[in-house]
């Protein structure tokens, strides 16, 4: 089971510390919302351009704040 650390998400099973970079810009691919990340272990790019979906209270509150500006 991963622990979180300081430098980032230890995964035990495999030995590595994960860490992520992202740019924090919300996207829209027709389907889902996402932002892209980066994906390190050990300091080793190992995924480019991740798409990590939000999570539904996130896209919901998201929805309400655009449902509120029109």
């Amino acid at each position: 089971m991963p622990n979180k650390t300081s430098e980032g998400l230890l995964i035990r099973e495999i030995g590595v510390i994960e860490t992520t970079e992202s740019d924090n810009v919300l996207r829209w691919d027709g389907t889902n919302l996402y932002v892209e990340q980066d994906i390190f272990h050990n300091g080793q790019l190992v995924h480019r351009k991740y798409k990590r979906r939000v999570t539904k209270d996130v896209a919901r509150t998201i929805a309400a704040m655009l449902a509120d500006t029109h």
